[in-house]
């Protein structure tokens, strides 16, 4: 694996589990000091034993994006602990049963799920670049990476407030890009397809993922690494020259 994060304080909004505990893995791997928030302290300490049990180096901190306090602190844990900041992977949804689960289209989705979509998927992304974006300036400047959904980009007839959610990412990271720009940060938005995590496994059934592979023009769905080799792309100095861009990582759908 490269060095090309070495020295690179990262935070990971999201790392306690799947594409955030692959990404997390990944930058450390790379040379990244990271620092883990997730809401689960459990999944915290369990991203950072993987951090460590490959010789990378991370600290943790539970947090809750939703939460501007919790947000503000967790960007302040990286200033202390290593006196900058020079990335951030927003990663964080609320995907449990009684959110994404309870999903559905805009007349019958049930309104608190829609505002805590809003709430956790969109709201928290603004919350974290709020706080981080001075610390990258203070830095020297650096990288936003945002997570979005195939949602954005297809469109789909259920999950309207996660869908809606992630939509406003999109935007948002585009205001990010132009805003600070020309002050070196960076901000692009990762679409991944379906991977197969621990989480898409209880929220799809095999049906669903056999209709995906189907439109797909690759020969599997997505594993994590996919995702997190994309990320530590994305936020490393070989990116330098890409900003306010979408990146889909999904084999191929959406080709016709």
């Amino acid at each position: 694996m490269s060095d090309r994060m070495k020295d690179k304080v990262v935070l990971v909004a999201g790392g306690g589990s799947g594409l955030g505990r692959s990404a997390a893995v990944r930058l450390a791997g790379e040379g990244a000091r990271v620092i883990v928030g997730d809401l689960s302290g459990p999944g915290v300490d369990g991203t950072l034993d993987e951090i460590r049990e490959t010789g990378g180096e991370g600290v943790g901190a539970v947090f809750d994006i939703s939460d501007d306090s919790s947000c503000a602190e967790l960007v302040t844990v990286a200033t202390k602990t290593y006196g900058a900041v020079h990335g951030l992977f927003n990663v964080a949804a609320d995907t449990s049963e009684q959110t994404l689960g309870r999903d559905t289209d805009v007349v019958t989705v049930p309104l608190e799920v829609w505002r805590r979509s809003l709430e956790v998927n969109l709201t928290g992304y603004f919350l974290m670049a709020r706080h981080t974006i001075p610390a990258l300036l203070e830095s020297g400047g650096g990288a936003i990476v945002n997570t979005i959904s195939g949602l954005v980009l297809y469109g789909d007839a259920n999950r309207v407030a996660y869908g809606a959610s992630k939509s406003g990412i999109l935007a948002l990271s585009k205001h990010i890009a132009i805003g600070w720009g020309k002050q070196g940060i960076r901000c692009n938005t990762i679409a991944p397809g379906l991977v197969l995590t621990e989480q898409s496994a209880l929220l799809n059934s095999d049906s669903y993922k056999e209709e995906v592979l189907s439109r797909v023009h690759s020969n599997r769905l997505g594993v994590p690494d996919d995702i997190s080799s994309a990320v530590a792309f994305l936020l490393s100095d070989e990116a330098s020259w890409i900003n306010g861009q979408v990146l889909p990582v999904n084999g191929g759908r959406g080709l016709g």
